[in-house]
């Protein structure tokens, strides 16, 4: 099986050329390129990352999420680092009674809801997330190096394009049932 597009300036190489067997299946016979590629440079990016700050820390990924989400935009709902992330709703809430009993973070009053809460970083919890992101970028930087400048900055923009756009996305492959 072919894609359905051909890449000139990727050429499928030779079975000497060090990728394993499966490995260049995957990428050149691959009817699900996008989520193969996408999946493959998410995990060397958490293999290489996670690891190390659970044991410095004792955190495991999805704790790690939540106080990274709050680094980025302190002040945020439960509801909001779950649209954001890829785990599911009972995990994050797991994950921030976790953090709350370790002191990592707060849950304070929304001051814009009175009724509502929000979640802010202890500055434990902010130290924590300051150490991890300098080998996160590294690692970054290393995966984007066979990159150029103007490659960077396309895929960004591209996959900035698709995420901005998954709101229209299906919530399941399964085909919709027709009502009786």
């Amino acid at each position: 099986m072919r894609l359905a597009f051909e890449d000139a300036d990727i050429a499928e190489p030779d079975a000497g050329a060090g990728l394993a067997p499966l490995l260049s299946a995957k990428l050149w016979n691959n009817p699900c390129w996008l989520s193969f590629r996408v999946n493959f440079a998410a995990a060397a990016f958490n293999r290489h990352v996670y690891p190390g700050i659970e044991r410095r820390h004792a955190l495991k990924r999805q704790e790690v999420m939540v106080i990274y989400s709050l680094r980025l935009r302190d002040g945020l709902s439960a509801s909001e680092i779950v649209q954001s992330s890829a785990f599911p709703k009972n995990t994050i809430s797991r994950a921030i009674q976790v953090l709350i009993g370790r002191k990592l973070i707060r849950r304070a009053t929304d001051a814009s809801d009175r009724r509502s809460f929000v979640l802010r970083l202890t500055p434990a919890g902010e130290r924590i997330v300051d150490e991890a992101i300098p080998p996160m970028v590294e690692r970054e930087h290393e995966m984007l190096s066979a990159l150029s400048p103007a490659e960077q900055h396309m895929l960004h923009a591209l996959l900035t394009k698709m995420i901005v756009a998954s709101p229209t996305w299906r919530e399941s492959c399964e085909p919709e049932e027709k009502p009786a």
